[in-house]
């Protein structure tokens, strides 16, 4: 018999992240990510970067490139990179939270090698999603979508989050149904 996540997305149904499924968040969201449908599941990770009740975008971003193994933090600047304009990235290189990603032209690299990204720090990458976040439009979207598919990199937002995000999982099936 396969796994019911829509039952136990019922009981996020009008929840903020503040109620006492919190607790059990965590749990709930790995057999919940297993199963449903990449769409749902950047939906409510959206849902979680964008909620007063978290933390800031940038901020949430650093923690998880923080977390992150390299080649999920490979993945996490690149898809960053890619969603800024050349007039956010001079902005940001001026100042200075790019300056470990220059290449040898004295431009900005969006495939950082596993060198450069050794030399960010989660504070820096906070700046650079925030600036990102302020200047491009659907890089919360984009990055949610990346990580959708690091669910056990997500875990590490903690139940908050995570209850955030299934709020927002069980809303959109309900309004599917």
């Amino acid at each position: 018999m396969a796994f019911d996540f829509g039952g136990l997305l019922q009981q996020y149904l009008g929840g903020t992240g503040s109620n006492s499924n919190t607790a059990q968040a965590e749990d709930h969201f790995q057999q919940v990510a297993q199963s449903a449908p990449g769409g749902l599941l950047t939906d409510g990770l959206s849902a979680a970067f964008r909620s007063d009740q978290t933390p800031p975008f940038g901020q949430m971003v650093g923690q998880l490139f923080g977390n992150g193994n390299s080649q999920q933090q490979s993945g996490m600047m690149s898809t960053l990179l890619a969603s800024l304009t050349p007039a956010a990235i001079a902005a940001l290189s001026s100042s200075g939270a790019l300056s470990n990603l220059m290449g040898s032209g004295g431009t900005v690299t969006t495939n950082p090698t596993p060198e450069q990204l050794n030399t960010l720090t989660p504070d820096q990458v906070a700046q650079i999603a925030t600036h990102a976040e302020q200047h491009s439009p659907g890089v919360v979207d984009q990055m949610s979508s990346f990580y959708a598919q690091h669910t056990g990199l997500i875990k590490t937002l903690g139940g908050a989050a995570l209850a955030i995000a299934m709020a927002k999982m069980a809303n959109g099936m309900k309004n599917s149904a």
